[in-house]
């Protein structure tokens, strides 16, 4: 008799086995051996290997070459790797143009597409590489939809280019455009500048959105300590990239899953890293959106309070001095964990995906003598962190201020309105914002946008032309991590729902006042009613297609501006 090719499946095989074992599944073997997997392959633990790789920016480039390293892991710790793509949308490519309203609904698209293809074909683990900003809540949204063994790895920080002498990043030229429609430089020395801003692979190098949300899920435990800060063209990101393929496979015959890695008390030691670091506000959008994928309880008014009590240790750009590879190279991420758990300010016993426990990762820093990027908690760069949550008659259910790299706290102006960034863009491109003035821009909101654009685009022209620290900005839309002055976003409800946002006219005086944490158009009730009563709500930008779906079942920027079910 010929020896049973149908063996007893392997134990790790939870989900997979449902897929290649046994003679009902010879048609799906057959498929997979076209691929080039033989049965050996397939009778052990199937990986998943997402990436998010594209041509169209640096930040997720370099993610084919790690994938094929994270396999090699993979299969060292006895699991059969398959490799699948989805999308990414480049931030600082689409910023200012119509194609940012793409930037947040890539989100849900990629979260939903890893979703989809791990649930497709009944992987028992994954690893998911993430570059640009959006990847990285979106790949951790993924895992906890599926609750199957797995860990993200960020692709790393691009280097800083280098220019006139010092280090630069894309906000310098993002900023450079302001000086130029300003005529501080001319369109060479512009030319000079983009041509050395980017000088390779990796996402952006200042603590924006993609260095934040790293750092968010190191801290978070979903991410292997230390092997994201590892910038993308470090000599240790191959080893970083193998280690997290082995990793993912202890994982899976452990079954570790991310509900036990992501918890009340892990993701309020991810806000807290958003804080002490100066670190984007759509950490906040993105932090919600992770804890509701996994219901777990978690409001905006949360971010405030440990915010009020955290400090910020680390001096990073825009806010700070120094960008993610000096980090790096400071000794990385558990320098600013252990001066939060010195500090009493995270929860200690919380878990990494690598086993250990942040107070264990806290004590095992290794400090750069001499370093100057994370300070004592005891002499912090500011006693509160980069953030606070503001309510008031002009957002009652709560928008997000930055408060990191500037100290204004409160500010009285008259309201410039405009009802896109393209209207608010061409103003201050005609130099037509004035000091003092509140700069309003509106229906940008996640369904008015649709997709809540980012602002950088008018807030980097502003402080270009040298007027970022006289004026305030807000908008139901949302900031990029480069941003800095101060700027209020994520205004809820939005103006295209309705929101008070709406009511605002030329001329009204608009009341910012961090300390009071109030953001208050002072008009009496009854004119705000009056206008209100007569508003009409603006057409939907979109009526087919992807962005009108968005528009459909997203949630407010209070809740993460996530995707719901109508069911």
């Amino acid at each position: 008799m010929p020896t049973d090719p149908y063996g007893p499946s392997d134990p790790a095989k939870r989900h997979s086995a449902a897929m290649t074992d046994g003679p009902d599944r010879a048609p799906a073997r057959a498929m997979l051996k076209g691929t080039g997997f033989t049965d050996e392959d397939l009778a052990r633990p199937i990986i998943g290997v997402a990436t998010t790789w594209i041509e169209t920016m640096p930040c997720n480039l370099n993610q084919r070459e790690l994938a094929v390293h994270v396999k090699r892991g993979v299969r060292a710790a006895g699991g059969t790797p398959m490799e699948l793509n989805t999308i990414a949308v480049s931030d600082g490519v689409s910023m200012g143009t119509e194609g940012m309203r793409a930037s947040l609904v890539s989100r849900e698209v990629i979260a939903d597409s890893i979703e989809v293809a791990a649930r497709g074909h009944s992987f028992d683990g994954i690893v998911c590489l993430v570059g640009c900003d959006k990847t990285i809540p979106a790949a951790v949204m993924a895992l906890a939809r599926l609750d199957i063994p797995g860990l993200v790895l960020y692709n790393g920080s691009i280097a800083p280019g280098r220019y006139k002498g010092r280090d630069v990043t894309v906000q310098q030229v993002f900023e450079v455009v302001g000086a130029y429609a300003a005529g501080k430089v001319t369109a060479e020395e512009v030319h000079a500048l983009e041509s050395v801003a980017c000088p390779g692979a990796g996402a952006c190098g200042g603590q924006f959105t993609a260095n934040t949300m790293s750092m968010a899920l190191d801290i978070l435990g979903i991410s292997p300590a230390g092997l994201n800060g590892v910038p993308a063209l470090h000599p240790d990101k191959e080893a970083a990239a193998v280690a997290a393929g082995e990793l993912a496979m202890r994982l899976v015959r452990d079954d570790v899953r991310p509900s036990h890695i992501i918890t009340r008390r892990s993701i309020e030691n991810a806000i807290a890293g958003v804080a002490a670091s100066g670190g984007s506000t759509n950490g906040v959008l993105h932090l919600l959106a992770i804890a509701w994928e996994l219901g777990i309880p978690l409001g905006i008014d949360d971010f405030d309070t440990i915010a009020e009590r955290t400090p910020i240790v680390a001096s990073l750009t825009p806010g700070g001095r120094f960008v993610a590879t000096d980090l790096h190279a400071a000794g990385g991420v558990a320098l600013v964990t252990r001066e939060l758990t010195r500090a009493g300010l995270v929860d200690g016993d919380a878990l990494n995906v690598d086993g250990r426990t942040l107070t264990e990762i806290a004590d095992a820093a290794e400090e750069t003598p001499g370093q100057e990027v994370v300070v004592p908690f005891e002499r912090p760069l500011s006693a509160t962190g980069g953030l606070a949550i503001l309510r008031g008659n002009l957002s009652p259910d709560g928008c997000v201020v930055k408060l990191a790299g500037h100290e204004r706290r409160l500010h009285v102006g008259p309201a410039r309105v405009f009802d896109s960034e393209e209207q608010a863009f061409a103003a201050v491109k005609a130099r037509a914002i004035q000091p003092g003035d509140m700069v309003i821009i509106r229906y940008e909101g996640p369904v008015g946008g649709p997709g809540m654009r980012e602002m950088l685009h008018v807030t980097a022209a502003l402080v270009g032309e040298g007027i970022g620290d006289e004026v305030a900005l807000i908008t139901d839309g949302r900031f990029s991590g480069a941003t800095h002055g101060l700027m209020v976003g994520h205004v809820t409800p939005e103006a295209a729902l309705g929101g008070p946002l709406a009511a605002v006219r030329d001329g009204d005086t608009v009341v910012l006042d961090v300390d009071a944490r109030q953001l208050r158009l002072d008009v009496p009730d009854d004119e705000i009613a009056a206008r209100m009563a007569d508003w009409t709500p603006p057409p939907p930008r979109y009526t087919r297609g992807v962005l009108a779906k968005y528009a459909s079942l997203v949630s407010s920027a209070s809740e993460g501006a996530v995707t719901k079910p109508t069911l």
